[in-house]
């Protein structure tokens, strides 16, 4: 552990200017947002990379007054957000910030990379937790396998970036493409080669908001239930200072089937469901049979309720 704070310290005070490197009062009040794009300037000056666009990504979510939230996007993806309650909009950017570089940081360890050894380590605590054989890592078709295909393509990288590609297929999991592969006898080893070699992208976010936009017209309310849920696990992680690529990808991806959902409904007008904006926001109606003369009745389907400005009462407050 003395060795971990180490070199911790050791890399702060590489990024602090040298006026302020020996000095015990510049960790008092750190430009943490400073810092943190200062880092990652660096380590893709490393690699090569030049980007003209922001290296670091900052998000505000909508809030009409405090408590603030604000999420900052990594290179790669990785998503972190304030755990504190900050009343200012700066102040919730700077606490987004500072959890950022304190992964920044420890992730930069060499103990955080993943290597022969610790691939070997991770295959037996995964054989000694679950059903599965420590002789089933050579068959990509067995969970096992699958886990230790996924470790060998990813030897070298840190464990944020084997993050980011785990990412990508628990919402395959979620989303319940995974299933549809196998249906399609598609192997494991071809879904995790591909999927390892390519990014989340837009493509694929529309992909599975349309996936749901089917799975509301079977079961209306599902993608209201879903969110709501999203929106709970990523305020919970939030607050818990957990990474949070998961949680906020997949209420990305609802919050668009549901819009798509409502500019559908706009647009037919006459169909038999529709989007009403009331005191409880959004909510979807089913119109009765029209008696002559008579205002037409709506029933509302309440599991559909949601309300888009209040996103912090269902779980990021």
């Amino acid at each position: 552990m003395e060795g971990v704070r180490g070199s911790l310290g050791e890399m702060v005070s590489q990024l602090l200017p040298p006026s302020d490197s020996d000095s015990g009062s510049a960790f008092k009040d750190l430009n943490v947002v400073a810092m943190l794009h200062y880092f990652w300037e660096q380590k893709q000056a490393q690699r090569g990379i030049i980007r003209s666009d922001s290296l670091v990504v900052y998000e505000s979510a909508p809030s009409p007054s405090p408590p603030y939230i604000c999420y900052v996007t990594l290179p790669g993806g990785s998503c972190f957000g304030n755990f504190q309650c900050c009343f200012t909009k700066a102040e919730a950017r700077r606490d987004a910030a500072r959890i950022a570089l304190m992964n920044s940081l420890f992730n930069d360890l060499p103990s955080r990379r993943i290597t022969n050894e610790f691939i070997s380590q991770s295959l037996e605590e995964a054989a000694s937790t679950t059903s599965g054989c420590i002789g089933d890592a050579s068959d990509p078709s067995t969970s096992i396998g699958a886990y230790c295909l996924m470790l060998e393509l990813n030897t070298g990288k840190t464990m944020l970036e084997f993050q980011e590609i785990m990412t990508v297929f628990q919402l395959l999991h979620w989303n319940g493409s995974l299933k549809v592969f196998r249906e399609r006898k598609c192997s494991r080893q071809e879904v995790i080669t591909y999927y390892s070699q390519h990014p989340l992208d837009e493509c694929t976010r529309s992909h599975m908001a349309l996936d749901w936009m089917v799975r509301e017209r079977d079961n209306p309310g599902v993608i209201s239930q879903e969110l709501q849920v999203a929106l709970r696990e990523l305020g919970e992680a939030r607050r818990a200072g957990r990474e949070l690529r998961f949680y906020k990808e997949k209420k990305e991806i609802l919050s668009l089937a549901l819009s798509q959902a409502y500019s559908e409904d706009q647009e037919c007008g006459s169909t038999e469901a529709h989007w009403v904006e009331t005191d409880r926001g959004h909510v979807y109606v089913k119109d009765k049979e029209q008696s002559m003369g008579e205002d037409q009745p709506v029933e509302t389907v309440p599991s559909y309720a949601y309300n888009l400005d209040n996103e912090q009462s269902l779980g990021e407050s």
